[in-house]
């Protein structure tokens, strides 16, 4: 069974909504494409929505099930999970391939707040 996400900061974001949610907005936004089935995934979920708690206000922190969602990972490369996009101002400004830790999203996010 497919499960979305939604934490108490970190949002999920869809197909549909990502062109609004994303590129519209007029924060930076991080963007976690994830998959349940995917360990290292599961492993950086609790960073990520630390990461979206701490920047609360400042940065919008979304998450994209890769599973239930095609088109956008598709649209943008994404060919390995997890990934972490970072959009400003409708663009992709920075990309993390791999599990990393809560202080690397949030140093990389701090250079666009």
């Amino acid at each position: 069974m497919l499960r979305s996400y939604n934490g108490k900061f970190c949002k999920e974001v869809t197909d549909t909504a990502f062109e609004t949610d994303v590129l519209g907005s007029d924060k930076p936004v991080l963007v976690d494409f994830w998959a349940e089935w995917c360990g290292p995934c599961r492993m950086i979920a609790p960073s990520v929505e630390a990461v979206a708690e701490e920047y609360e206000g400042k940065a919008s922190i979304f998450k994209m099930n890769v599973d239930e969602n095609l088109n956008v990972p598709q649209q943008y490369g994404i060919r390995g999970i997890p990934t972490l996009v970072l959009f400003k101002g409708g663009q992709e400004v920075e990309r993390i391939v791999g599990a990393v830790s809560r202080e690397a999203i949030a140093k990389v996010i701090e250079k666009y707040v």
